[in-house]
């Protein structure tokens, strides 16, 4: 496993919900990352979240990591879940908050 992988590993590692995306939450830099960060917002989910901006090595890894070619992308609980439409789906038919619960993350009320 190389550096980039084992770094990635170790975020989802330590965040129930991490978010790989452009830019930050204060500060997205791109639309995509910021409707993630919106739905994640609203609902009141604390995650964590790395810029793939900052490094090539991370904005490349976390490609091949998943195996999925579009940033923003979001675990939870070590799953990949996916990249913004399908985070937004989910969202809009309820079924982003389920998976959350299901998983034991707490979401505001």
């Amino acid at each position: 496993m190389s550096d980039a992988q084992a770094d990635i590993q170790a975020k989802i590692d330590a965040n129930p919900v991490m978010l790989f995306m452009k830019g930050t939450p204060q500060f997205p830099q791109c639309g995509f990352s910021s409707v993630v960060v919106q739905i994640l917002d609203h609902l009141g989910v604390d995650y964590g979240t790395a810029n793939v901006l900052e490094s090539d090595d991370l904005r490349q890894g976390v490609k091949e990591f998943s195996d999925w070619p579009t940033i923003p992308q979001l675990y939870v609980k070590g799953e990949f879940v996916g990249g913004c439409d399908i985070i937004r789906d989910m969202f809009e038919k309820g079924e982003l908050r389920t998976l959350l619960q299901s998983k034991g993350v707490e979401i505001a009320a």
